[in-house]
């Protein structure tokens, strides 16, 4: 009985890790997000590793901050990531679409780098943003 209960424990433990894992990527991006609409250069230079260092990344970062600015609350409405739920790393552009309430919906591509393993933990780094895509586009 008590081996049944410490490795429930232990289960738990490791899924809570796991499912935390698309949270942290899902905050991280809506993050993101935000600092665009709010027309934020710095921030979304900040939340997108290495931008600084990569000239095409700092353009495109100032075209979108621009060209995307938004009053009111971002709105997530769909989030589709291919490096959602691994157990261990990868890379891969995440698609999603985004409102303001009362704006047209915005579809862009993030790609997402995401290190580590189930028992280690997950560690998730946006690396860049693209520039508004066709609504029914992938990425």
């Amino acid at each position: 009985m008590v081996l049944a209960v410490v490795l429930f424990i232990a289960i738990s433990g490791l899924l809570a890790r796991f499912l935390s894992g698309e949270g942290v990527q899902r905050d991280d991006i809506f993050a993101v997000l935000q600092a665009q609409a709010a027309g934020n250069v710095q921030g979304m230079i900040d939340d997108q590793a290495g931008c600084r260092q990569r000239p095409a990344c700092v353009a495109t970062t100032r075209a979108n901050a621009r060209a995307l600015r938004r009053h009111g609350a971002v709105k997530i409405l769909t989030l589709a990531s291919p490096t959602a739920h691994t157990l261990t790393g990868a890379t891969g552009q995440t698609r999603v679409a985004w409102t303001v309430i009362g704006k047209l919906p915005v579809v862009q591509c993030l790609l997402v780098r995401r290190t580590g393993n189930f028992f280690k933990g997950i560690t998730v780094t946006l690396v860049s943003i693209s520039a508004p895509i066709p609504n029914e586009a992938d990425c």
